[in-house]
């Protein structure tokens, strides 16, 4: 990978300033994209920009900001980048110098001619990031270090960013979009933040975000993601006809590849579901959801025997495991369910034998 040192001055960077809403933020002679249409809109406060601005204005050094190369064997005149880290610096100085904001009571119109000119002068230290997408994204994570840090997804929108990545911020990116809307009930995070379309990517692909990425790419539409994801919200919604609020954060897109072509009775679910969650042994209320389709009870996370009755199985056992019938340490011994819970046994002290850890991996039956 090439890492290149530039100097751009400030009048350079403020050439061809635009905001262009949806299709991102871009400056350098229309060179570089200083918010690209996959970064959250994110801008620095009041007196985070002016104090960027003071610091030009005095002739003090800024931090470094840090340029990825766009493919293509163009001349050096030509190159296209976009900003991976220092896009609010960037920003603020672009929106002052568009009189968008004062600093001190003045606009940038307001400044003496040489005042301005210092300003315009002011040389700003970037790196050029050049290599593959792997290495760039290894590079990205290195840098991620300060101030607003990308999210993982962020990062992976910046290697593999594209027509693809620009079509799919449609559905999954904004507060109040089609994606917030439809399963904004169902999804934890930020859709700002890119958790969205991480969450509809693992959906569509078996958790696999970045192969998917890949070979997405350069293709000019989303559509199938937004399908897929919409696909997996009607059946949940068809499946488990009562909301709760347990149901937000659930991986349904694995629930959905693994039982949506089972024949479920919502009625008989909704059943299973009301008696679980009141059941005082049952743990975790998300896990419900997954043990009424797989039968699997290690994600109800049943209540365990705390340490009295623990104790006073153990004594009344005298040390001894009735599965073997030697004597352990109660340090040695595990407790389980005479009756086991899946047969009605509740987790209560005349509920409760304690086994030795070969007898109990045995799942011995008294």
């Amino acid at each position: 990978m090439k890492i290149e040192l530039h100097e751009t001055s400030v009048r350079d960077l403020t050439v061809g300033y635009a905001d262009n809403q949806e299709g991102g933020v871009t400056g350098y002679g229309g060179r570089l994209d200083i918010r690209p249409p996959f970064q959250r809109e994110f801008v620095y406060k009041d007196k985070q920009r002016a104090a960027v601005i003071e610091t030009i204005r005095r002739g003090f050094p800024l931090n470094v900001l840090y340029w990825a190369v766009r493919e293509g064997n163009l001349a050096d005149d030509e190159r296209e980048f976009e900003v991976i880290d220092g896009q609010q610096r960037t920003i603020s100085i672009c929106q002052y110098i568009e009189g968008e904001f004062s600093v001190d009571d003045l606009y940038f119109h307001n400044l003496t001619d040489d005042q301005q000119a210092k300003i315009l002068d002011y040389v700003l230290m970037i790196y050029r990031c050049t290599g593959t997408d792997s290495e760039k994204l290894e590079w990205f994570k290195v840098i991620n270090i300060a101030g607003e840090e990308l999210t993982e997804q962020e990062l992976r929108n910046a290697v593999y960013h594209g027509s693809w990545v620009s079509d799919a911020k449609r559905y999954f990116s904004r507060p109040g979009g089609p994606a917030y809307a439809v399963g904004n009930k169902y999804l934890t995070g930020d859709p700002v933040r890119q958790k969205y379309l991480e969450t509809a990517i693992k959906w569509i692909n078996d958790g696999e975000v970045e192969s998917y990425m890949a070979q997405q790419q350069h293709k000019p539409k989303a559509t199938d993601l937004w399908l897929h994801f919409k696909k997996v919200v009607d059946w949940v919604e068809a499946t488990f006809t009562t909301y709760r609020g347990e149901m937000k954060g659930i991986d349904w897109g694995m629930l959905y590849a693994e039982h949506a072509d089972d024949e479920l009775d919502s009625s008989v679910l909704e059943e299973q579901i009301g008696q679980l969650m009141a059941d005082v042994d049952v743990t975790s209320n998300k896990g419900v959801y997954i043990y009424v389709l797989s039968g699997d009870e290690r994600h109800l996370s049943i209540r365990a025997f705390d340490e009295r009755m623990r104790r006073t199985a153990y004594e009344q056992q005298k040390g001894i495991c009735p599965g073997c019938s030697e004597h352990f340490d109660i340090s040695q011994m595990q407790a389980d369910h005479k009756v086991p819970w899946s047969k009605s046994g509740k987790t209560v002290a005349e509920n409760c034998v304690m086994l030795c850890a070969p007898c109990n991996r045995k799942k011995w039956d008294i």
